[in-house]
C-alpha cells in the first residue's frame, strides 16, 4: 500500500481509485478536494456512495468520517444528492 493508504478511511481499493483517477498522494488529494476527487472515482465506480464522500473528506482532514461535523456531513449530502 502507498501513501494514500495512510490516511484515515483510506483502504486499499480506494487508494486503487484515486490511483487510477491520477490521485497519487495525500497532498494532490487535497488539492483536488472531496468533492472532485468523489466523481472523478463515481465517473469509473457507479457504486461510489455517499461513505466514500465522507470517507475522502474525512482522509483530507486527518479524521474518522464518523467525526465529520454534521454541518460539513450535511453539505456533503446535498453535494451527493445532486451528483448521483
Amino acid at each position: 500500500m502507498g501513501e494514500l493508504s495512510k490516511l484515515p478511511n483510506i483502504g486499499k481499493e480506494i487508494e486503487r481509485q484515486l490511483n487510477q483517477v491520477g490521485i497519487e498522494t495525500a497532498e494532490q488529494l487535497r488539492e483536488t478536494g472531496s468533492r472532485a476527487a468523489w466523481l472523478k472515482i463515481h465517473a469509473i465506480d457507479l457504486s461510489a456512495c455517499i461513505n466514500r464522500l465522507y470517507g475522502l473528506e474525512g482522509a483530507i482532514r486527518g479524521i474518522k468520517k464518523s467525526e465529520l461535523p454534521a454541518a460539513v456531513k450535511a453539505e456533503l449530502k446535498e453535494f451527493y444528492n445532486s451528483n448521483k
